[in-house]
């Protein structure tokens, strides 16, 4: 049987949990809660790239609560996943789109590599199957091959979109999306951007422009889960320069440490709206604290059961 998105985000997960809660196993050694162990606890969330800062106030806040006093080995990994999740949940808000006030203009912005073009094609996707009429906008001029890419993905999902044969600069075709958008009675648009470093001040420039020439509903920040704490710190720089609404986290499939999300959510202060976990257009799952959060800590598979309530072995292939 091949292996599908949801099986390799399962895969994925487990094997971050299983290495967090053996550690917890291996360092819940005494009956008491002491200095020692609550240092290798925090060493143990930094290691799974939770983040310095998360990592010293979750066990700050242990410290409080349990410090001297007789724990079991449940209790600390329930205390750890409510922690990680009240940190997740933070401001936490789902992407939705109104049809009473449309268009809901959505810009996506990333580093190269980050999966950016693949994940507008997820979110068009998604919200096509929730009954929108989508627009997507090919406002990526700077990469050779980005303007077919996404023509490629928006002819597949029968999806329209706006992009120029001619040398355009991307603001242009940006507005031409937003214009068409409103002309044509569309419920979202969503405008790729092209892939730019947070040091790269002429691209750093011209997303501004684009910002400016739209006033977006949303500014959807796409970064790679597998860069770690890298990614938070991505994030951050951006932050500077956009008033980014949310993150889109890829990769999480492959990431086997699990803590990038509290960490991008920690330093950007802003929410994580989505989980990508594979290639496949389907492969795009609404971000929800809680389950992350017990996944994490290996609380049992209640990701697995949210998402297959049936308790049947999982869903079936796309």
């Amino acid at each position: 049987m091949k292996n599908t998105w949801f099986q390799k985000l399962k895969s994925s997960l487990s094997k971050s949990s299983s290495s967090i809660s053996q550690g917890i196993t291996k360092i819940i050694t005494s009956k008491r809660l002491d200095e020692a162990t609550l240092q290798d606890l925090e060493d143990l969330l930094i290691s799974a790239d939770i983040g310095v800062d998360s990592s010293v106030s979750i066990i700050e806040n242990l410290k409080k609560e349990k410090f001297n006093k007789d724990i079991d080995i449940s209790e600390i990994k329930t205390f750890l996943a409510d922690q990680i999740e009240i940190k997740l949940a933070s401001s936490y808000k789902k992407l939705i789109f109104n049809k009473d006030q449309s268009p809901h203009i959505i810009i996506v912005v990333g580093v190269n590599g980050s999966g950016k073009t693949t994940t507008i094609a997820k979110l068009a996707n998604n919200f096509k199957k929730d009954g929108a009429k989508v627009l997507i906008g090919a406002a990526d001029t700077f990469r050779a091959a980005a303007i077919e890419q996404i023509t490629s993905w928006a002819s597949r999902l029968n999806i329209e979109i706006v992009a120029s044969d001619i040398v355009k600069d991307a603001a242009s075709i940006a507005y031409d999306t937003v214009k068409k958008a409103k002309d044509d009675k569309f419920d979202v648009a969503i405008i790729d951007t092209a892939g730019r470093l947070a040091i790269d001040e002429v691209l750093m420039d011209e997303i501004k422009a684009i910002h400016s020439a739209v006033s977006p509903s949303e500014t959807l920040f796409v970064v790679d889960s597998m860069t770690g704490q890298d990614a938070a710190n991505t994030a951050k720089a951006f932050g500077k320069t956009l008033p980014l609404t949310g993150v889109i986290l890829t990769k999480v499939d492959a990431d086997t440490r699990g803590g990038a999300a509290l960490s991008v959510r920690t330093i950007t202060d802003r929410p994580i709206k989505f989980l990508g976990v594979g290639e496949k257009t389907g492969a795009l799952d609404p971000f929800h604290p809680d389950r992350l959060a017990s996944r994490i800590l290996g609380m049992g598979d209640m990701l697995w059961d949210a998402l297959c309530p049936c308790q049947c072995k999982g869903p079936k292939s796309d």
